[in-house]
């Protein structure tokens, strides 16, 4: 049984932050999930972005270990995430969103594989879809030679007995990381708004030298862009197109530039060209001329972001995939776990 965390009470050792806006029909179920795991050693900060639906209070109600954070308006995945992040009090901060639901021992898992690792301090989950189980929403996210981030595995079915091992991001929707590392490297970036900052996030993570360990026996049930209208709407592909092409610009090393940017151009006018895309040829040109016209901002994060790398080029080329049948049919890229590669390039 969860206890309340008051000002008397030790901290927690786990923070789980779920941003709120337009969630009514998942948000009860995925805060139920949350009460009954084996793992109780958690609070559970609800981030209220301001949501017409007004449900966090329903939500929350009930479960002693919650508690709501108004923002005051929808500050977006990432800035919500942020005010979690900095009002949290555990020592491991856990994403989740308010559509993914996790097995009973999913937190249990997580800590578990945390004790095995000391060195690591990213976990990502196996995330199956909720509306059939038997097929895959992720196995950790993957990062391609054209810089065209996905999530591992997706709808392809779940083996069941992925191996633990290291992937080159944590996906948001479940991801453990440590709380002070989250919070010294920025948090998430909040110009993103919302989709790729996790991705963002997990690239900086590759820069630090902090690798992700993906846990396969830390299972949520995850629905996916249910508050946004689903991947094909239109707010999912222009922030999808607009983000992707920031992630690049931020991220990558400079002497992977010249490879990597004509790579993700031509696999962009590959994929808006597809025919199923053509539909949305408009908004994904859209979000390409505001990724473009919003590139100074960008530059100015890229140079801090570059100045804070402690790896090689090489080492980010070799935590990406190379074959471009690995990105055709997004296939899991799980990698045994290196040593630390801390340090400076």
């Amino acid at each position: 049984m969860n206890e309340p965390f008051g000002e008397d009470k030790a901290p927690p050792a786990l923070s789980v932050v779920i941003v709120a806006y337009n969630s009514a029909a998942s948000l009860p179920a995925c805060v139920a999930a949350l009460a009954a795991q084996t793992f109780g050693d958690h609070e559970l900060l609800i981030v209220n972005n301001a949501s017409p639906q007004g449900e966090a209070h329903g939500a929350a109600k009930g479960h002693p270990f919650a508690r709501v954070i108004e923002a005051g308006a929808n500050l977006g995945f990432a800035a919500g995430v942020n005010l979690g992040a900095r009002e949290a009090r555990g020592l491991w901060l856990v994403l989740l969103n308010p559509d993914a639901y996790p097995d009973p021992d999913w937190l249990e898992q997580l800590v578990a594989a945390a004790a095995r690792h000391p060195q690591v301090l990213s976990f990502t989950s196996r995330q199956v879809m909720a509306r059939d189980r038997s097929l895959l929403d992720g196995l950790g996210d993957v990062m391609s030679g054209p810089a065209i981030p996905y999530r591992g595995g997706y709808l392809n079915p779940d083996p069941g007995d992925a191996p633990e091992g290291e992937v080159f991001s944590p996906c948001g929707a479940a991801m453990m990381v440590d709380r002070a590392l989250f919070l010294s490297l920025g948090g998430l970036d909040e110009s993103f708004f919302c989709y790729c900052e996790d991705v963002d996030f997990g690239y900086r993570l590759q820069l630090a030298g902090e690798p992700t360990l993906l846990v396969p026996a830390a299972v949520i049930a995850h629905e996916g862009s249910a508050t946004s209208g689903g991947p094909k709407s239109e707010f999912a592909v222009f922030h999808g197109t607009r983000n992707r092409f920031w992630v690049l610009v931020k991220n990558t090393p400079a002497l992977l530039l010249p490879v990597i940017l004509p790579l993700h151009l031509l696999a962009f006018a590959v994929v808006s060209l597809r025919p199923q895309n053509r539909p949305l040829l408009g908004v994904t040109w859209r979000g390409f001329k505001a990724a473009v016209s919003g590139l100074g901002p960008v530059w100015t994060s890229r140079r801090r972001t570059q100045a804070q790398r402690r790896v090689s080029a090489l080492q980010i080329a070799r935590a990406m995939t190379w074959n471009p049948n690995d990105l055709r049919g997004r296939r899991a890229v799980i990698r045994p776990l290196r040593p630390s590669r801390r340090g400076a390039p």
